[in-house]
């Protein structure tokens, strides 16, 4: 269903048409003139910019959370992460939210990540609930095992789910890792000795 609040530029559009219509109000009515009516346009213009401020809609509330995650991601902070995350958090892998937690304190261990950028993002809201898909590209650190043990790159797909809380805000409720490197990929780690990775016969299993 279309959301007004979350397109409010369209009151720029508006405010053209209404523009268009004072031209031809005056140009017809001559006699009918009044300067305040030039006044019309403006306001819905404005109105337009001050909705834009005031109002947060879902999807720049979820946009945030995939921005405060990922600048946590670059940063290995875990406890960035943890209040982006429901507290009944459920995926493939993890059973809990601390399951999650306990994974990222394991995995985000300096030096892990150097660079982290968003490369696309889908995201289909139908409150309470919403889901994304998203790529991002990841250099590791020369330093880390992914960069030694697989390669110093990765373009990671994972979907997201999001609910919405009591308070108005989105929290992630569910991930799951889709594909590395274009390849199928799930959160199952590939156990090999000495914490190195090995790759997985049916397709591959991610550490992440």
């Amino acid at each position: 269903m279309w959301d007004f609040f979350e397109q409010p530029w369209t009151l720029l559009g508006a405010a053209v048409l209404v523009l268009f219509g004072v031209l031809t109000f005056r140009s017809v009515w001559s006699e009918k003139r009044r300067p305040w009516q030039w006044l019309l346009p403006v306001n819905v213009a404005v109105l337009g910019v001050v909705l834009d401020l005031a109002v947060t809609t879902d999807l720049e509330k979820i946009n945030q959370v995939i921005r405060t995650g990922l600048k946590a991601v670059r940063e290995e902070n875990c406890a960035a992460i943890a209040p982006l995350i429901a507290a009944d958090y459920q995926d493939s892998y993890h059973k809990s939210k601390e399951s999650l937690l306990d994974r990222c304190r394991a995995r985000l261990v300096p030096p892990a990540v150097q660079r982290i950028r968003k490369v696309s993002s889908k995201i289909e809201i139908t409150s309470p609930e919403a889901k994304a898909a998203l790529s991002v590209w990841m250099t590791f650190d020369k330093d880390s095992i992914w960069a030694q043990a697989y390669k110093p790159t990765a373009l990671i797909a994972v979907d997201l789910s999001f609910h919405k809380q009591p308070d108005k805000t989105w929290r992630v409720s569910r991930v799951e890792v889709r594909e590395v490197d274009k390849m199928p990929a799930t959160w199952g780690v590939a156990k090999a000795p000495s914490n190195e990775l090995k790759p997985a016969t049916d397709g591959m299993r991610s550490s992440l």
